[in-house]
């Protein structure tokens, strides 16, 4: 075993919860244990290696359907400022599951980070019969120490998935997230990496130092679909949007009363994406599109990609 540290990251979510009693899966209260407490709980955590191996901080206590820009660039910079150090193996994020998929596309996309960053998940509160929050971080917590991973994934009911490509597609099952037909990275088991395809890798962004000082472009999101026109277009624009994201129908189709609307926008220089609403599969531009394309990507990880780009350009 490596004797590089492990950084333990704690932002609340359902691995925090606690409900009402053993029985109760979905009425609960999220963000109520710290992470140090979590790590206790783990078996054989004070014997062997054990905690002294790890760092442990609590970046933020909250529900992840709350999650917001402070508490973004507060977390990135923990994790930029860990990853630097030469005596860091990897860092693990305990996350809600709600933006889990954001969090992490965000990190990656600034961070493009060449050690494993892991956030991992519960979609049961701490305090169930039989919570899957334990299992989740031994599973992060193995993926983090190996060499062979690298790059932000997520780590829930035994997969290891793609920053990039993760999605929650179940409101309330233990395996929520799936990385569509692009599948997953590999597994973890029996605290074992097996790995089935590349990990993730790209080009990190320059202004990471500068985040917590940020204005942050508004960016939102509009959908297409039967009647759409672009009465939300203007008023947005009214608003002072910056950029804007339409979760398309279909390969990025878009209803002709809003991407008339999406045009003018252009037009006065408000940015403007096209991703689809499809759960499966990869947005395929042409040539004669009205709109940019976001190519696979989510509609809420094209905001993400948008609102890092109008930054990088100031």
């Amino acid at each position: 075993m490596s004797d590089k540290k492990i950084v333990v990251l704690g932002t609340g979510g359902t691995i925090a919860g606690t409900a009402a009693n053993a029985f109760e899966h979905s009425s609960y209260t999220a963000a109520q244990v710290g992470v140090h407490a979590l790590l206790a709980s783990l078996p054989g955590w004070n014997k062997g290696a054990g905690a002294e191996r790890y760092v442990v901080e609590q970046v933020a206590q909250l529900d992840s359907k709350d999650m917001s820009f402070d508490v973004w660039a507060k977390l990135a910079l923990r994790v930029s400022h860990f990853l630097a150090q030469d005596g860091v193996q990897g860092i693990v994020i305990t996350h809600g599951t709600d933006t889990l998929e954001e969090t992490a596309y965000f990190l990656q996309a600034l961070l493009a980070p060449s050690k494993p960053v892991v956030l991992t998940c519960a979609m049961r509160p701490s305090n169930a019969l039989v919570p899957d929050g334990p299992q989740n971080l031994l599973d992060a917590l193995a993926v983090a120490s190996s060499a062979a991973a690298s790059g932000v994934t997520v780590v829930c009911a035994g997969a290891i998935f793609s920053a990039e490509e993760v999605q929650k597609f179940h409101p309330y099952r233990l395996n929520a997230f799936s990385a569509g037909d692009a599948g997953p990275i590999g597994f973890v088991e029996q605290g074992c990496l097996r790995v089935l395809r590349d990990w993730p890798n790209g080009q990190a962004l320059p202004f990471v130092s500068g985040l917590a000082e940020a204005a942050w472009p508004r960016v939102e999101i509009v959908m297409s679909y039967a009647g759409a026109d672009g009465t939300v277009v203007r008023a947005l624009l009214k608003a002072g949007v910056k950029g804007l994201v339409v979760a398309a129908t279909g390969n990025g189709t878009v209803h002709q009363d809003l991407e008339a609307a999406l045009v003018l926008a252009m037009q006065q220089g408000v940015k403007v994406v096209r991703a689809t609403r499809c759960v499966e599969g990869r947005l395929l531009p042409g040539g004669s599109d009205a709109l940019p394309a976001a190519p696979g990507l989510t509609p809420v990880k094209a905001r993400i990609a948008l609102m890092l780009a109008l930054m990088q350009s100031r």
